[in-house]
């Protein structure tokens, strides 16, 4: 910097700066804390002038948020990145200039952190979702970024009191869905726990003042039986000369709510749970507090969990296990080395100072935590964009473990309620997308079986096998649903890009002409002036129905004035072939469910593509004033393949006539896929079957046999 810069005039600013250093020295070196120092003082300078809504000085809170990182033991860097990671948002400071004042390792950390404001956004969701997707990828070249942005969030929470209603809801909600998660995900439980308490306490604060009223109230009546209790379990770990810290855990008013709220139990039930952790010195000690524990209270069956053989995705380890305590009240027991107990309290900060060692290289949680980033990764670049790269993150963030193994006995970690899908796409991209089977305990089993602790499971492959629509109804990891998205819009593209061409061909033989007569420099006009890079873009959006062949067409061979007569006197439309093999950007309609044989024409829709109707549609009408939208079509000749045709079956009341006509209907090689029932008086009974047809003689062969039946009084083909 130019000059030195002085500290304000402050004496609670010059307590604040006093009250960090003074921590930063108990584990930095010297050199170190004076450079936190004197990023102090360009952040003061950037700052001065500015102040927050609670009229404070602006620099007390970068101060606060150093603060929060350095009670983490996180690195010089961090903290600078701290104290700076609003200047290049606020106060107009260059990324370049933070580069060359400090360093490029912090002047990305800062960047990471810093919110999109130079880009404007159709909605604060998206805006939200952008700023989200940002700070992810800044994560994954750095994951120091996420540990500045919590510490950020932390201190917002802190003060959030000053804000309007509306904004502080908005920012609790963000919060209990973003952050929370995000530090629960990464095992940071301090600030996790944290954020859930003051975003409960600003989202619900009526419910949070209910909540923190009864709590005080009952806690008199647990004091003479939580002390029972410990003096309990201190003097059996005692007799057994068993080194270990003893603490008695209170419920959280979040977390007692999460559970009310889901209907776990009353409060009543919820709150009578009475909670420890033993933290002992080694692993092997932990095994034996358990047995102890055991030996002193009768363990609940099933809800004794090894974290420790197993530890969860965020690296959390621990013996976790439920007694029958005095007066059968249940009570939960943690027992956790003294190592466990630092990586469950603070995550992937734990032993930051000491990334370069062998021992951080170890550390499950940041470990853990990169490879959870490099699935993020996976999933942004495959997302549409960010609002669904948002929602794939939700999902993610929300996971009640189950475990698994693959044939070769290797454990993986799914969410509860994970399918064999989820399975395939966890063991690798490429085994979920040709998945065609599953095995699950050496069983075939329907791949959306959800997969329960314990079992082996084996994915069957098939090459050509492709990602099913329908496995997006129960997928339940965000891997998964993004790659299935992922596929299924590569797929519709392509199909969109070749529906366009055969559009555009059909348009431009309209005015006498064909794609192969079209030079390149006219296509390359005609590209530049609507605003694609590639003529596949532009068969793609008229695929889609978002731009009409005709006036590209138009534009491709403009037509000079006087020949419009002789286009419509020479010109040859022919009409567009269906083969019912475009896929995705070829719907037929629900209203006249049109079948081949039947007369068609069809629509162009904006974002889907093609709709086939009938020409005798209903609909028909309410699309006539649209004429430019309606394209002549026809059935391909040779077409193949199953339609959904409707007809009504009425028909007298009798004991199993739905029997009856079902096998008349399959003995014609039609399969039903849906059918209902109205009941008129009692005696006669209408039935609506959805049937599945090759074509207009299949149709009738199937009404025929069914009509043959002496119980069916009238029989129709109906349109809904």
């Amino acid at each position: 910097m130019a000059s030195p810069v002085p500290i304000p005039d402050s004496e609670a600013s010059r307590f604040l700066i006093s009250d960090l250093l003074d921590l930063l020295e108990s584990y930095l070196e010297t050199e170190q804390v004076r450079e936190i120092y004197r990023a102090y003082l360009f952040g003061a300078e950037a700052h001065e002038g500015q102040m927050r809504i609670s009229g404070e000085p602006y620099i007390y809170h970068p101060i606060e948020v150093a603060h929060i990182l350095a009670d983490m033991r996180m690195d010089a860097e961090s903290i600078i990145a701290g104290i700076l990671h609003d200047v290049i948002e606020d106060t107009g400071t260059l990324k370049e200039t933070v580069t060359s004042e400090f360093s490029e390792d912090v002047a990305e950390l800062v960047d990471g952190v810093s919110k999109l404001t130079q880009i404007k956004f159709e909605s604060q969701a998206e805006a939200q979702a952008e700023n989200f997707r940002k700070m992810i990828l800044a994560m994954v070249r750095d994951i120091r970024v996420i540990l500045v942005k919590l510490a950020d969030r932390l201190h917002n929470m802190r003060t959030l009191g000053v804000m309007r209603a509306e904004k502080r809801r908005r920012i609790a909600r963000e919060t209990l869905e973003i952050y929370a998660p995000i530090a629960n995900r990464l095992g940071m439980n301090q600030i996790r726990l944290e954020l859930e308490e003051l975003g409960f306490a600003a989202l619900y604060p009526m419910r949070y003042r209910v909540l923190s009223d009864a709590v005080k109230k009952a806690r008199g009546n647990r004091k003479e039986i939580l002390n029972k209790i410990e003096s309990a379990i201190q003097h059996r770990l005692d007799e057994e000369q068993l080194s270990c810290r003893l603490l008695s855990r209170e419920k959280h008013l979040y977390s007692l709510y999460k559970k009310i709220r889901d209907r776990v139990g009353s409060f009543t039930e919820v709150f009578d749970v009475y909670a420890f952790r033993v933290i002992v010195d080694s692993v092997d000690t932990c095994y034996r507090v358990l047995g102890k524990m055991h030996n002193l209270y009768k363990p609940v069956p099933g809800k004794f969990k090894d974290y420790i053989a197993i530890p969860k995705t965020n690296g959390y380890q621990s013996l976790h296990t439920v007694l029958f305590g005095p007066y059968g009240v249940p009570i939960e027991v943690q027992i956790r080395s003294e190592d466990m107990e630092r990586v469950a309290e603070v995550g992937i900060a734990a032993h930051w100072l000491y990334k370069s060692s062998e021992k951080a290289r170890s550390n499950n949680a940041q470990t853990r935590a990169r490879e959870w980033l490099r699935e993020l990764l996976e999933m942004q670049r495959n997302a549409g964009n960010s609002l669904e790269f948002l929602e794939s993150v939700k999902i993610d963030l929300f996971p009640d473990e189950v475990y698994v193994f693959t044939p070769a006995g290797d454990i993986l970690e799914l969410p509860r309620g994970a399918t064999a899908v989820d399975f395939a796409y966890a063991v690798h991209t490429d085994v979920g997308n040709t998945c065609i089977a599953a095995k699950i305990d050496r069983r075939l089993a329907p791949l959306r079986t959800p997969l329960l602790n314990g079992q082996t499971v084996e994915v069957i492959t098939a090459t050509g096998a492709h990602p099913n629509p329908a496995w997006l109804n129960f997928v339940s990891t965000a891997k998964a649903r993004t790659n299935i998205r992922h596929y299924l819009k590569n797929l519709q593209n392509d199909e969109a890009t070749e529906l366009g061409q055969r559009l555009l061909d059909k348009a431009l033989h309209n005015i006498n002409s064909a794609l192969a007569d079209i030079q390149d420099e006219s296509f390359e006009r005609v590209m530049a002036e609507c605003g694609f890079k590639s003529r596949e873009s532009l068969y793609a959006d008229i695929g889609l129905g978002n731009r009409m062949a005709m006036l590209v067409a138009r534009r491709l061979v403009p037509v000079e004035e006087g020949s419009e007569e002789k286009i419509r006197e020479t010109g040859h439309s022919k009409p567009l072939a269906i083969r019912d093999t475009e896929g995705m950007v070829v719907h037929f309609a629900r209203c006249c469910r049109p079948i081949p044989g039947d007369a068609i024409v069809g629509f162009i829709s904006s974002g889907r593509g093609l709709v086939i109707h009938t020409e005798t549609c209903k609909n028909l009408t309410d699309f006539r004033r649209r004429p430019e939208k309606w394209i002549d079509v026809e059935w391909q000749p040779d077409i193949k393949g199953e339609f959904p045709a409707e007809i009504r079956v009425d028909v007298s009341n009798q004991k199993g006539i739905l029997a009856t006509i079902a096998a008349e209907i399959s003995a014609t090689g039609s399969n039903i896929e849906n059918v209902s029932i109205e009941e008129r008086d009692g005696l006669d009974t209408s039935m609506n079957f959805t049937v599945a047809v090759h074509d207009r003689r299949h149709l009738a062969r199937v009404m025929r046999c069914v009509r043959k039946l002496p119980a069916v009084m009238r029989i129709s083909r109906s349109k809904s």
